[in-house]
């Protein structure tokens, strides 16, 4: 029994809800046991409460460095947006080195681990040399970033992303030389090689991702939707601005939903980031064909694009995840209540996505979900429930810390989603393991000296 561990919480949260007097029983393989065994090892827990792990289900990991360096105008420019801070992005994405991508990937992970992320999908579009030459591994900076990960202990889909343009009747724009593949054969090849590179790692998994339908043609999309694996997720930024819609609009004489609709793209496996800016008969589109939505809410707030309409889209069937996106922070129960506090601002009422259960966990359990099964049904994982059989990644909390003091059994969900802060975070495991311990991760130090270092050559 030696090589079965029982973690005992004081508030164990299964089937929807915490519970009092219960234990996770995890085998040698990482997973969850149906039943706690006896003479196995138990870990106590004291003053925690253990909870199924995050999963983060965009991230652009680079992007950390950038975080602090683009809230203002700048001179002449009149105002900031979208555009304007993509711009200030470019800077760091044509700056790095292969080894430099894996040192700001690592920082970001380190702390997605501190904050109780256990899995991440990583919407990766750094391909190429900085002159836009290919490296003779085509998957070299994919390799980085999921080194970063697995260094860290998390897993990670690799989304891997199809850029072909700067976008429809637009000049080629030399900032995005690292993004741009050849074609979509050398997209979908370049994916399906680092998806074999890969496998046999239970760690991770691949993903495709044509960028948008600004960065890629319906001649992509279509290909895309023919000759994808089966099973492999896809992912697209879809309706995150105005000026892609019109775009579309221009060339295809479609809205975004629309036009990938009418390519058999939605669906299961495929996933629309943001999803802001929606018809009413897209949302139904997406429903009926219960595509998942990615919000991210705090970059959403960040950049002006807007409010995703989480409640519409969930009373339609389709699914919600959540992502830290921009790396402007890494709270994944903050992108939770960001989701619903800013439907309260929009709809001028409280607690719109309540399910309507009239218990006072309802509305924080839905967004549990949202930052858990959701987030791992997107990625294709196996991971956010703690069922029998599913690898056991989790996280603690401290029922001590000042965020959490004085919540009791039925009201300490909503107070965890709605009221902890980032610090409440002590434990995290991956399969089992420990990735946390009492709030501290082994590399941490070592991760912040090599990215202060990184950001101050960039950024003198």
């Amino acid at each position: 029994m030696s090589d079965i561990t029982v973690y005992q919480p004081d508030f164990l949260f299964v089937d929807g809800r915490f519970q009092e007097g219960l234990a996770l029983a995890v085998g040698a393989d990482g997973r969850v046991l149906d039943a706690v065994p006896q003479g196995a090892r138990v870990e106590r827990l004291p003053g925690r409460a253990l909870l199924p792990g995050l999963v983060n289900g965009h991230s652009h990991a680079f992007q950390r460095l950038i975080r602090g360096r683009t809230e203002y105008v700048a001179s002449g420019r009149g105002q900031d947006d979208f555009w304007s801070w993509r711009e200030a992005m470019y800077r760091a994405a044509e700056a790095l080195t292969p080894e430099e991508v894996y040192v700001a990937s690592r920082q970001v992970f380190v702390e997605m681990a501190l904050a109780g992320i256990t899995a991440v999908g990583e919407f990766h579009y750094l391909h190429h040399q900085s002159d836009g030459t290919p490296y003779a591994d085509r998957n070299e900076l994919a390799h980085a970033v999921i080194r970063a990960a697995t260094d860290v202990g998390l897993r990670i889909c690799l989304l891997r992303v199809g850029y072909a343009r700067a976008g429809f009747n637009v000049a080629a724009n030399p900032r995005q030389r690292r993004f741009i593949d050849a074609d979509v054969d050398a997209f979908l090849s370049t994916t399906e090689a680092l998806a074999r590179a890969v496998r046999g790692d239970a760690r991770v998994n691949v993903g495709l991702a044509p960028h948008s339908v600004r960065a890629v043609s319906k001649e992509w999309l279509a290909r895309v939707e023919r000759d994808a694996p089966v099973g492999m997720p896809i992912h697209m930024h879809v309706a995150e601005q105005p000026k892609e819609i019109e775009a579309c609009l221009a060339e295809h004489g479609r809205r975004p939903v629309e036009l990938l609709a009418d390519l058999g793209l939605l669906g299961g496996r495929f996933t629309a980031v943001h999803g802001v800016h929606l018809t009413d008969d897209e949302v139904q589109l997406l429903g009926r064909s219960e595509s998942t939505v990615c919000a991210c809410p705090s970059t959403e707030r960040n950049l002006g694009d807007g409010i995703v309409p989480a409640d519409a889209l969930v009373r339609a069937g389709a699914r919600v995840s959540l992502g830290s996106d921009s790396q402007t922070a890494v709270d994944l129960l903050d992108e939770a209540r960001q989701l619903e506090q800013h439907l309260r601002l929009l709809r001028l009422r409280r607690a719109v996505l309540d399910p309507g259960t009239g218990t006072l966990d309802g509305l924080a359990a839905r967004l549990l979900d949202m930052a858990t099964v959701q987030g791992a049904h997107s990625l294709g994982l196996e991971t956010g429930a703690l069922l029998p059989g599913a690898p056991a990644d989790f996280f603690t909390v401290d029922l001590r810390h000042p965020s959490l003091v004085g919540a009791g059994l039925a009201s300490l969900l909503p107070g965890i989603v709605f009221g902890a802060t980032a610090g409440a975070v002590r434990e995290v495991a991956v399969a089992g393991r420990w990735v946390v311990r009492d709030g501290r991760h082994a590399l941490a130090d070592e991760s912040a000296k090599a990215f202060q270092q990184l950001a101050t050559r960039l950024y003198p």
